[in-house]
């Protein structure tokens, strides 16, 4: 969440080229999601080359895609017991319930859980100023598994919960997407990624969505990658 750094991006990102690479998934005939990272510039147009909402992965291809990522994600960052079978199914059903009842796309929320955490639910709370705590490090918010195993259900839905509805301390996907779209006169994919930003850094630059102001730089671009099947390849940013 705001003034901070993503937590698992850059120790996955430093682990990838030892990682197999996930095989793409397909649903249909004719998509493939992708596992590659484009390192996307400006401000989050279709015109400045930044993926549209076609181009995303279908929810069950992200999700297939990103399930290995969760297997491993505590471990390879020392945050403790891998996420078991019941905790990913929980976050998938946390996601489903959260995304209905907030109207956020379920593959926007999936996107910034990876981002932040790498779907660990028992990611470590940071506080560069603000507190930012569970599986999407929300803005001070209740839902935390930190050292805790297993995670019960509750705590995975209040975490996802507080980074997709907000807190009463500050803005969730729901509240960042509206402001945005509110911005830009549409809630298409330029709005998205102009979300993300906020979500992690409170500002958004509309014209350069990889000006970081104190948080991580290409954060944007790497939640437009994720939407496209990005999860083992080396981050090219």
């Amino acid at each position: 969440m705001f003034s901070k750094l993503a937590l698992a991006t850059l120790s996955l990102a430093a682990l990838a080229a030892s990682l197999p690479i996930a095989a793409p998934t397909n649903t249909s005939s004719e998509r493939v999601i992708t596992d590659r990272y484009i390192f996307y510039q400006g401000d989050g147009s279709i015109n400045a080359g930044w993926p549209s909402q076609d181009s995303w992965g279908s929810w069950e291809e992200l999700w297939n895609a990103n399930v290995p990522l969760m297997r491993g994600s505590c471990g390879w960052n020392g945050w403790g017991a891998d996420n078991s079978d019941n905790e990913i199914n929980d976050i998938q059903n946390a996601i489903n319930t959260i995304s209905g009842q907030t109207g956020v796309d379920r593959r926007f929320v999936l996107a910034v859980i990876m981002q932040e955490t790498g779907g660990c639910v028992r990611a470590p709370t940071s506080n560069n100023g603000v507190v930012n705590p569970g599986l999407m490090q929300s803005h001070n918010g209740g839902g935390s598994c930190a050292g805790i195993n297993p995670c019960p259900t509750s705590e995975i839905f209040e975490m996802v919960s507080d980074g997709t509805a907000g807190t009463p301390f500050g803005d969730g996907l729901r509240q960042t997407l509206q402001r945005t779209s509110a911005v830009l006169g549409n809630s298409g994919s330029r709005a998205v990624y102009a979300a993300a930003r906020m979500y992690n850094s409170g500002s958004v630059d509309y014209a350069d969505l990889n000006n970081p102001f104190t948080s991580t730089r290409c954060y944007a671009a790497d939640v437009a990658n994720r939407l496209t099947g990005w999860t083992f390849a080396p981050r090219g940013c």
